[in-house]
């Protein structure tokens, strides 16, 4: 009998189990489970391509990530903007003079502005760029807006006015305005006559270590850094290949930074350098400004 017992009670606990598996739901698959959560967070991705390998960041705009300036005294590496401000990724900025180590862009941090080309003497008193002052004191900025309670960004010519209700928080100067349109030749960096181009001082046309800023048809923002290939000092993108890389990812309006040796990207505690030397070696240099993605 206590055998009999025993395999009843054995019988119907199998059954209960069984019924339990079939009322089980379904596993959910990878996507539905991942992507709620990636939504909120940064996502970095990099690309090997030919003649370069290019490192982005996505920063959701509805997250808790903000985008800002950041502006140093002195020259400094990618690592000390990021340990000083507890950043959790950083892009070198705006444009300098590295003799004299003053921005030749404009910096604003919380309504201040805190680096003004207008005070670089070195540019204002440069009599071979008078002609093109006008335009260099009016280029391309990124800049993060307070609305009400929400929070906006956008990229602009530095003298187009914020918009109504809005008041603006921080801005790093850069340009040209890659999309919708690269604007280098109204911006003052290229020249062009007959159809010739007669000065280019970024060297658009060719290849090279490039970093920019974007915003994308969803409001996210985009940090783009394009690394030479190791033993290639010839490598890279030019600007219109950058353009059009980052209107593959989805960007509508885009804004070039400082490139070539200036060029470098720091996440989760790695810098990658986007300029290589003659053995194929990065190039360290430091920087006066950058953008921060801060948590």
């Amino acid at each position: 009998m206590r055998k009999i017992f025993a395999l009843s009670l054995l019988i119907i606990g199998l059954g209960i189990v069984l019924l339990s598996i079939s009322h089980k739901e379904p596993p959910r698959t990878a996507s539905s489970t991942v992507e709620p959560l990636l939504e909120k967070e940064v996502q970095y991705k990099s690309y090997t391509l030919e003649s370069s390998v290019v490192h982005t960041l996505l920063i959701p705009g509805d997250s808790r990530f903000l985008v800002i300036p950041a502006v140093s005294q002195e020259l400094s590496s990618l690592e000390s903007f990021a340990q000083k401000h507890e950043a959790v990724a950083v892009i070198n900025g705006g444009f300098f003079d590295p003799q004299n180590q003053e921005s030749t862009s404009y910096v604003v941090q919380q309504g201040v502005l805190v680096a003004d080309p207008r005070k670089n003497e070195r540019l204002m008193d440069n009599p071979k760029l008078a002609p093109y002052l006008e335009k260099i004191l009016d280029r391309t900025e990124f800049r993060r807006y307070r609305c009400g309670l929400t929070v906006g960004y956008d990229i602009a010519l530095h003298s187009e006015p914020t918009p109504k209700e809005c008041q603006l928080v921080d801005a790093l100067g850069g340009s040209p305005r890659l999309l919708p349109e690269i604007t280098s030749v109204a911006e003052g960096f290229l020249d062009v006559e007959n159809g010739l181009v007669i000065r280019d001082s970024l060297n658009s046309r060719q290849s090279n270590a490039r970093s920019a800023v974007g915003i994308t048809r969803d409001r996210n923002i985009l940090l783009v850094m394009v690394a030479q290939q190791p033993l290639s000092q010839t490598s890279g993108m030019s600007l219109a290949a950058l353009a059009d890389f980052m209107k593959t990812l989805g960007v509508e309006k885009a804004m070039n930074l400082d490139g070539g040796s200036s060029s470098s990207f720091y996440y989760k505690g790695k810098t990658f350098y986007g300029k290589v030397g003659n053995e194929g070696n990065p190039l360290r240099r430091p920087v006066l400004s950058v953008l921060l993605v801060k948590d």
